[in-house]
């Protein structure tokens, strides 16, 4: 059997942050080294707050380092009006697991990780970018020690924090920038997929029964406002994961993708060059397109190995 790929998962918690790292816990081509948490959903000590009582929901024993509580140089911004208040409303969870907090921030535990692993790591970035940005900027010789950064953010066309801004970029647009112009290898799972990739209500009841995991999930999808229970809620960034894990379900385009920092009205938006107009070689790998009925699949799949 080949060997599981070992990853770091940066996270906002959020309801669709906590499908994507169920589907990536009980999946054993997957290997999570550490958890960092940087603000976007809710403010970092309550996104913090939520993956400890996921990871005390399964009873697991993995690192959680405190990332940045706010933007490179703007304002907060959150999405609350889609995840509730706390971000995760909806379920009672044991006690948050504490004891499973680094002394160390987000930033130097990457790094450490990184540093100390004897192969390549793919680190996955489902929330804004300021924890990979200054990751980059502080420790810039970790570019050679990252396999590939898969990201659920940014836009072919419009958004949904602003006209062209998707979230978790609009959330830093300055962060996105400096990741997109790394020299990392780069693939961008973005918004246009992610609302193909929906639960529809059949699925819904499927899941509600499949395990104690699938009741919690089916708790927190009625507080949630990414879709409606009715025509189908999105998981955007399971997307990120069922990339990792299944890439032949996505259509991906190499591109070159510049990230607006300037615009009064287009802060966070993604261009998305996909016709050469720039005549920029391509920094990144676009999923531009995604087979709705494998990742329902996939995803019904996924939850079933959940305990």
């Amino acid at each position: 059997m080949k060997k599981p790929r070992r990853i770091i998962m940066d996270t906002d918690p959020g309801i669709d942050d906590a499908v994507a790292i169920a589907a990536a816990l009980f999946d054993e081509r997957i290997e999570i080294q550490l958890f960092t948490t940087v603000a976007g959903n809710v403010g970092v000590d309550k996104v913090t707050k939520n993956l400890l009582k996921l990871l005390a929901f399964w009873n697991r024993e993995i690192p959680v380092a405190i990332g940045a509580d706010r933007p490179l140089l703007r304002e907060a911004i959150n999405a609350s009006d889609i995840h509730g208040s706390t971000g995760m409303d909806g379920y009672e969870f044991p006690e948050s697991k504490y004891e499973l907090l680094t002394k160390n921030h987000a930033v130097v535990e990457i790094y450490k990780v990184l540093m100390d692993s004897k192969e390549k790591m793919t680190i996955v970035g489902i929330g804004p970018l300021t924890n990979i940005a200054l990751l980059l900027r502080v420790y810039p010789e970790c570019v050679e020690r990252i396999e590939e950064l898969v990201i659920m953010g940014g836009a072919l066309g419009r958004g949904n924090a602003g006209v062209l801004s998707e979230f978790n970029i609009a959330a830093d647009p300055e962060a996105a920038k400096i990741v997109f112009e790394s020299n990392l290898k780069l693939t961008m799972v973005g918004l246009d997929v992610g609302e193909k990739a929906l639960v529809l209500p059949k699925e819904r009841e499927q899941i509600q029964k499949m395990n104690r995991t699938g009741d919690m999930i089916d708790h927190l999808f009625r507080h949630y406002r990414g879709g409606s229970l009715e025509t189908g809620l999105k998981m955007y960034d399971g997307c990120a994961v069922a990339y990792l894990l299944e890439p032949e379900m996505f259509e991906v385009k190499e591109a070159y993708v510049a990230v607006e920092t300037q615009g009064l009205l287009t802060a966070g938006a993604t261009l998305v060059d996909l016709e050469g107009y720039l005549g920029k070689a391509a920094n990144c790998r676009v999923c531009v397109d995604l087979d709705e009925k494998q990742f329902r699949n996939w995803f019904l799949e996924a939850i079933g190995k959940c305990d």
